[in-house]
């Protein structure tokens, strides 16, 4: 596996500068997430250190050696994407082991390594199917397996579970986590959901108008976001983010807090508010107010608790945990 790092890495379209200038260095065996909204770059960032878009200027280093120019087969590194891009025509055995066939490897080598993936991965049962014949999990597993038998050393993968439903996603992000903690692999995860980021990774970037506005392990972002961008991006739902009055109240030009952070009553508190609407989601409950001091409101507290569209209720926040920025 390998060290990759990104020395002041440029991409412009025509005049248009999409990525600005990103300095990053991601560890031998790290599972790093570069999350942020649709946009932000971080697509064209993977692409770059697949060698599949060019870089306008800056470095690209993989295992300590300068790939900037290097084709994307010489760059030790395997890409699985979101729509698996899988030969309809041929069987899993066929298709995890394409790579090797295209390479002219012995057969008996492309049986061996095929049949190891195949367990790894839980295919062993489907190798004679054809992708058709296979569920969305499934069908990825295989586009990661072909991936796997390259022995590359990165992991590049662009949003590869957005296709798949809710259930399906949870599933194989505890497969993917499970998969790189067996491999010890350096994998570079493209994702705009944040949940996704925040389970998977020892790392995340988060991603703004082609700059990097953060970098740390998911709790660290979590607890102490850098930017009110990140401060609102990471967490679910979102972190209440108040400029003007409240926040030259509390000596600040940003002021946050989290909806879990907020203490809620109905006889007494710091801010009163009026219950707009609640969501009941079995463990927890969120409350969205609106708050004259403050404007809108989420919070999220115990699913025992109830409240009644139209009362008042008050609001108070855990100062250990406000956001001032």
């Amino acid at each position: 596996m390998a060290r990759v790092e990104l020395k002041d890495l440029r991409k412009n379209f025509g005049a248009v500068e999409v990525i600005k200038g990103v300095d990053l260095t991601i560890e031998d065996g790290e599972f790093c997430v570069f999350v942020g909204p649709s946009g932000c770059g971080k697509s064209t960032l993977l692409r770059m250190i697949s060698g599949l878009e060019e870089q306008s200027s800056g470095m690209i280093e993989i295992g300590g050696r300068d790939v900037s120019r290097a084709e994307p087969s010489e760059r030790g590194i395997a890409m699985v994407f979101q729509n698996y891009a899988l030969y309809p025509h041929l069987t899993v055995r066929e298709n995890i082991g394409f790579g090797l066939s295209l390479a002219r490897r012995p057969k008996s080598e492309i049986a061996e390594k095929v049949a190891a993936v195949a367990e790894t991965l839980q295919l062993g049962a489907y190798l004679d199917r054809k992708p058709k014949a296979l569920s969305g999990g499934q069908r990825q597993r295989v586009a990661i397996g072909r991936a796997i038998v390259r022995d590359p050393q990165v992991f590049l993968f662009d949003e590869p579970l957005s296709n798949l439903d809710a259930a399906l996603r949870s599933q194989m992000r505890i497969e993917l986590t499970e998969l790189h903690e067996r491999l010890g692999a350096t994998m570079i995860y493209v994702t705009h959901d944040q949940v996704e980021a925040m389970t998977m990774a020892d790392k995340i970037v988060v991603l703004n108008g082609g700059r990097i506005e953060q970098v740390g392990p998911p709790m660290e972002l979590y607890q102490r976001p850098a930017t009110p961008f990140v401060a609102g991006f990471i967490g679910s739902p979102k972190m209440n983010l108040y400029n003007g009055k409240v926040a030259e109240e509390m000596g600040c030009r940003t002021y946050g807090i989290r909806p879990e952070h907020l203490a809620l009553s109905e006889t007494e508190g710091r801010w009163p508010g009026t219950v707009r609407h609640v969501e009941r989601l079995g463990a927890d409950t969120i409350v969205h107010m609106d708050a004259p001091d403050l404007g809108p409101v989420i919070a999220r507290t115990d699913g025992s608790r109830s409240f009644a569209q139209g009362s008042t209720v008050w609001v108070t926040p855990n100062p250990e945990f406000e956001f001032r920025y």
